[in-house]
């Protein structure tokens, strides 16, 4: 029999002592299956609340890495320099497992595999359902990654940039919601102002974009330079659609339908389905987001 899998649970922290509690209980509670709960780390970012008193209530079950606040990118950087498992299943800590994840999750770790996705359960602050049916993933902790190969993409500054992996058919998706995502009024990221969490998420994407097209003479074992050419021109397009949301988020019809081009020949480049091209033209046309704001979720899958 193969080696069971070794994972570990990186717990990102900021100022959020008030859930880091139900976060490192969630990676405890996990049901047993085939693989070995390597490690639980916890990332504090210069964390100014309880955060470290939580951590000592866990003295023995955690390693702890507390520093002055460098962000989240490095966190989630350091997410993967400092464990030392095989995979690596990052967990913002005001979210938390459900029990079968890592079980789930190590189902999937089978052949060319490197990249896991699931589905999430969305919450509010007091953990009570805030959508009727679950939602999908592609957050931080909705995903697991190999450790080795998520390497070749740090430094990172969101999670986004390990989605190169399933664009290169090393990840698969799964339908299970097994976090429990929680939207509140403190969550790192602004969805309730127009166009800034769009404009973000282009950042990255046009970062990742560039990042990968310099690895094109030197294709890391998980993609060819075909491949790499093509992602890279995907996340283009995905960086497109962004500035047209955020263009409409903030009342810019006429700057939408200009970035609508752009994002038509990145899309054809990538070879990617045209349907999302499809909807923001059709959106932009109309002079109608596609995103809602200030519920935390939106109306079309971004990442």
């Amino acid at each position: 029999m193969s080696t069971p899998p070794r994972i570990s649970c990186v717990i990102l922290c900021h100022n959020y002592g008030r859930y880091l509690d139900q976060a490192i209980r969630s990676c405890l509670e996990q049901e047993p299956g085939n693989f070995v709960l390597h490690e639980i780390v916890v990332i504090d970012d210069g964390s100014t609340d309880e955060t470290e008193e939580v951590c000592r209530r866990h003295e023995g079950n955690v390693k702890v890495i507390r520093r002055s606040q460098q962000g989240f990118g490095q966190s989630l950087t350091d997410a993967f320099l400092f464990s030392t498992g095989d995979w690596v299943a990052p967990l913002d800590a005001d979210d938390w497992f459900h029990p079968s994840k890592l079980r789930t999750c190590a189902e999937a770790m089978t052949g060319e595999t490197l990249f896991i996705e699931h589905w999430e359960n969305v919450v509010d602050s007091h953990g009570n359902p805030k959508l009727k049916d679950p939602h999908p993933g592609g957050n931080t902790s909705t995903l697991v990654v190999h450790r080795g190969t998520a390497l070749s993409l740090l430094p990172v500054s969101n999670e986004i940039s390990f989605h190169a992996l399933r664009e290169a058919n090393r990840g698969v998706v799964l339908p299970d919601p097994l976090i429990f995502y929680r939207v509140h009024p403190h969550s790192m990221t602004d969805r309730s102002t127009p166009g800034v969490s769009q404009d973000y998420r282009a950042e990255v994407c046009l970062g990742l974009s560039d990042r990968l097209r310099a690895m094109h003479g030197n294709p890391p074992p998980w993609a060819t330079t075909r491949q790499l050419r093509r992602i890279s021109q995907h996340f283009r397009a995905l960086a497109s659609g962004h500035r047209v949301e955020s263009a409409l988020q903030r009342n810019q019809r006429l700057s939408a339908v200009i970035l609508i081009p752009r994002m038509l020949i990145a899309t054809l480049r990538a070879r990617d389905p045209i349907a999302p091209w499809l909807r923001s033209l059709s959106s932009a046309i109309a002079g109608r987001p596609l995103v809602r704001l200030a519920t935390g979720q939106g109306e079309q899958a971004q990442s």
